[in-house]
Protein backbone atom coordinates (compact mmCIF):
# COMPACT_ATOMS: atom_id res chain seq x y z
CA UNK A 1 0.00 0.00 0.00
CA UNK A 2 1.37 3.41 -0.92
CA UNK A 3 1.30 6.36 1.48
CA UNK A 4 -1.35 9.01 0.79
CA UNK A 5 1.26 11.71 0.26
CA UNK A 6 3.15 9.72 -2.38
CA UNK A 7 2.89 11.04 -5.92
CA UNK A 8 3.98 10.00 -9.35
CA UNK A 9 5.62 12.29 -11.86
CA UNK A 10 3.70 12.56 -15.12
CA UNK A 11 5.75 13.35 -18.23
CA UNK A 12 4.81 16.73 -19.74
CA UNK A 13 3.46 15.21 -22.97
CA UNK A 14 1.25 12.78 -21.04
CA UNK A 15 -0.03 15.64 -18.89
CA UNK A 16 -1.01 17.63 -22.01
CA UNK A 17 -3.14 14.75 -23.27
CA UNK A 18 -5.05 14.18 -20.01
CA UNK A 19 -8.73 14.28 -20.81
CA UNK A 20 -8.11 14.57 -24.54
CA UNK A 21 -10.65 11.88 -25.32
CA UNK A 22 -13.00 12.66 -22.42
CA UNK A 23 -13.66 16.38 -22.24
CA UNK A 24 -13.94 19.59 -24.19
CA UNK A 25 -13.60 23.13 -22.92
CA UNK A 26 -16.13 25.88 -23.61
CA UNK A 27 -14.82 29.44 -23.52
CA UNK A 28 -16.72 32.71 -24.00
CA UNK A 29 -15.01 34.98 -26.52
CA UNK A 30 -15.90 38.45 -27.79
CA UNK A 31 -16.22 38.55 -31.56
CA UNK A 32 -16.29 41.84 -33.46
CA UNK A 33 -18.43 41.76 -36.58
CA UNK A 34 -18.07 45.38 -37.70
CA UNK A 35 -21.32 46.45 -36.05
CA UNK A 36 -20.18 45.78 -32.51
CA UNK A 37 -19.00 42.95 -30.35
CA UNK A 38 -20.95 39.83 -29.52
CA UNK A 39 -20.14 36.80 -27.43
CA UNK A 40 -19.58 33.40 -29.02
CA UNK A 41 -18.72 30.20 -27.17
CA UNK A 42 -15.68 28.43 -28.57
CA UNK A 43 -15.28 24.68 -28.09
CA UNK A 44 -11.74 23.38 -27.60
CA UNK A 45 -10.28 19.91 -27.12
CA UNK A 46 -8.09 19.28 -24.09
CA UNK A 47 -4.96 20.11 -26.10
CA UNK A 48 -6.35 23.55 -27.01
CA UNK A 49 -7.46 22.84 -30.58
CA UNK A 50 -10.59 24.80 -31.48
CA UNK A 51 -13.18 22.42 -32.92
CA UNK A 52 -16.29 24.59 -33.05
CA UNK A 53 -18.31 27.45 -31.71
CA UNK A 54 -21.90 28.22 -30.77
CA UNK A 55 -23.94 31.37 -30.20
CA UNK A 56 -24.87 30.35 -26.62
CA UNK A 57 -23.21 28.47 -23.80
CA UNK A 58 -26.11 26.03 -23.66
CA UNK A 59 -25.72 25.13 -27.35
CA UNK A 60 -21.97 24.73 -26.94
CA UNK A 61 -22.49 22.35 -24.00
CA UNK A 62 -25.14 20.43 -25.96
CA UNK A 63 -22.76 20.01 -28.91
CA UNK A 64 -20.03 18.70 -26.62
CA UNK A 65 -22.43 16.24 -24.96
CA UNK A 66 -23.76 15.07 -28.35
CA UNK A 67 -20.22 14.08 -29.25
CA UNK A 68 -19.79 11.95 -26.14
CA UNK A 69 -17.53 14.37 -24.29
CA UNK A 70 -17.85 16.08 -20.91
CA UNK A 71 -18.13 19.88 -21.21
CA UNK A 72 -15.97 22.01 -18.92
CA UNK A 73 -16.07 25.82 -18.64
CA UNK A 74 -12.81 27.62 -19.33
CA UNK A 75 -12.34 31.16 -18.06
Amino acid sequence: MTPLNAHTEIPAQDFLTLGLRDMAYVKATALSDGEGARTVYEIHTADGTEVGSAPTRELAFAAVLQNGLQPVSAH
